[in-house]
């Protein structure tokens, strides 16, 4: 709550005008300082054209200017002395980095990832309404961490709407996945209504699109994993399902006490859809760790000798990592495949684990281009050691809508397939 009201404070318009003024506050300083230094801007420097006139002029100029930005700043002094408390604490927390030094991950921070990972298996299973709930406050959470990053760019956009039109497209996908795709062209028209009668100045480009960007990034594309969640209410029996039955029919009962008034799909605790998110998360989870320890050990070629802008977006990482990652991936998701029988699964796993293990990748590139962008380090602080939530959870944006392909279309044309081709 602490957290969600921090976001929420720092991206409020009264937060917005606190940075707008600092930003200018600072412009119209470094003005001053270049336009004082003869060393960076010699007005009297005659070119073969100019006259004695014309020298005059410029330097005329130049007094005017900065007699308007000494009355400008002299004006502004109250801002500077009320400095925004996201750049007072920003700044706060660099200078204490600088001083302490690095701690390596020790026992604790092991104990916390393994402990984070209990708690989204147990997430996963939980059922499609705690599912949806807990996904859709991870979205709020986001949203604000995406949009006190753009704020630090100079772009206000239109946040309020942009976290009710995210939030709307998780409880659509879970009551009404019918009408699931049509949130995102209702709020980005409700958005433009927004900024034609709501605002005092024309809206700009870069506020159309990071509001557009926030709900598509954030909202629509992850939201699929609700869609996901709620295939297959009367599941195929996996290969571990008579291992696992006294347990799932403990989570049965546990349903059967909720409200009469929820329709049965909702809170239905494992679904076909449910062990599908179970393996390809893991998978996607081990990619990453296969992609560290990889790139650790054998990393040599730079991702940004393939692809330039991906290496500027995250100069550490390397294509032996993403190797590395495609071959955790791949054997997590071979294993998923066996158990979840699907057809061909000696092909379709690995297949299935390369696919996320490169959807993650970009997923986790553009996080990181977001943040270089923007100058900060994570998106946030909830989690000790781990940033915030958009840091946790970048990998596993892309690779929805796929995975949603896959389980809807892919997989039950195969069976389909491999039935007809039994005599």
């Amino acid at each position: 709550i602490n957290y969600i009201t921090k976001l929420w404070r720092q991206t409020d318009p009264e937060e917005r005008e606190k940075v707008a003024a600092k930003q200018a506050l600072s412009a119209i300083q470094r003005v001053k300082h270049i336009m004082e230094g003869e060393e960076y801007v010699d007005f009297s420097n005659v070119n073969e054209n100019d006259t004695l006139d014309d020298v005059d002029a410029r330097i005329q100029a130049r007094d005017e200017l900065l007699a308007a930005c000494a009355n400008m700043l002299e004006c502004m002094e109250k801002v500077e002395v009320q400095a925004p408390a996201m750049e007072i604490n920003e700044s706060e927390a660099k200078e204490q980095a600088i001083a302490a030094p690095k701690k390596k991950k020790n026992s604790r921070s092991v104990f916390f990832g393994a402990a984070m990972g209990a708690m989204v298996c147990g997430w996963v299973f939980s059922g499609n309404f705690v599912f949806t709930t807990l996904f859709t406050l991870m979205t709020a959470l986001g949203q604000l961490e995406y949009y006190r990053m753009v704020m630090k760019t100079g772009i206000y956009p239109a946040r309020r709407i942009s976290v009710l039109g995210a939030c709307s497209m998780f409880v659509t996908a879970l009551f009404a996945p019918n009408l699931h795709q049509i949130c995102l062209p209702l709020f980005a028209t409700y958005t433009m209504i927004w900024f034609l009668t709501m605002r005092r100045r024309v809206t700009t480009i870069p506020e159309i699109a990071t509001t557009f960007t926030g709900m598509f990034y954030l909202g629509y594309i992850p939201s699929f994993w609700v869609r996901i969640r709620m295939i297959g209410g009367g599941r195929e029996p996996t290969r571990i399902a008579p291992l696992l039955a006294p347990f799932l029919e403990a989570i049965g009962q546990k349903a059967s006490i909720l409200p009469s008034w929820l329709p049965k799909f909702v809170h239905l605790p494992i679904t076909t859809g449910a062990i599908f998110i179970f393996w390809t998360w893991i998978s996607i989870a081990f990619s990453d760790v296969g992609a560290y320890f990889a790139g650790r050990k054998f990393g040599k070629t730079k991702l940004g000798k393939i692809a330039p802008a991906a290496g500027a977006a995250s100069p550490n990482k390397t294509v032996e990592g993403y190797l590395g990652g495609s071959l955790f991936a791949a054997c997590f998701a071979t294993v998923g495949a066996w158990v979840m029988r699907w057809p061909y699964w000696y092909l379709t796993g690995p297949l299935h684990g390369i696919s996320l293990a490169f959807l993650g990748l970009v997923g986790d590139l553009t996080a990181s281009m977001l943040k270089r962008d923007s100058g900060m380090k994570d998106f946030g602080d909830l989690l000790p050691e781990h940033g915030g939530i958009m840091d946790r959870v970048d990998s596993f944006i892309f690779t929805a809508p796929y995975s949603w392909l896959v389980i809807s279309f892919i997989i039950p044309a195969l069976k389909a397939k491999q039935r007809l081709a039994i005599p």
